[in-house]
């Protein structure tokens, strides 16, 4: 009995008593306090696992477009290389047709010009010849032969022109 009687059993009896009364709402606070933050972090967790599973798949679809870019690069430095050496080619053919194209025409010219060569010499050679026949037939006609030969090249023109 002498603990009733004593103030710190009900001192006690009261810190223990007001505990139970205090901590069912305060253990439901608590308790409701750390759930949510327990549900709070799993749905970060959930949240942050779904960004790395969006990053990762990110990360393969960049992956992918980085070999597809390189694969497309090597076929347009393959197409380059081959236009450029489709170009070569070409100029070279073009090349060798334009200088075919210009030894035919200094052929030609040097053609003409030996023609004209020719002409000219043959011109010259005529010219002697006549000159030559000219002074040939003064000295070996007189007057009166001449006169009759000049007088048969004329009645044999019309014969000639027909």
């Amino acid at each position: 009995m002498h603990l009733f009687a004593d103030p710190e059993f009900w001192v006690l009896l009261a810190v223990v008593v007001f505990a139970i009364v205090v901590w069912k709402p305060a253990r439901r606070a608590v308790v409701g306090t750390l759930d949510e933050r327990a549900m709070r972090i799993r749905g970060e967790l959930e949240e942050a696992r779904k960004l790395r599973d969006e990053a990762e798949q990110l990360l393969a679809d960049y992956r992918q477009k980085e070999r597809e870019a390189a694969a497309d690069a090597q076929a347009i430095i393959a197409h380059a290389r081959d236009e450029a050496e489709r170009i070569a080619a070409q100029s070279a053919r073009d090349l060798q047709q334009s200088l075919e194209r210009r030894q035919r025409l200094a052929e030609e010219r040097i053609a003409q010009a030996e023609a004209k060569a020719l002409d000219e010499i043959r011109a010259a050679a005529v010219d002697v010849a006549i000159a030559a026949a000219r002074e040939v037939i003064v000295s070996q006609l007189d007057e009166r032969r001449g006169a009759a030969m000049l007088d048969a090249a004329i009645a044999a023109l019309p014969q000639r022109l027909r």
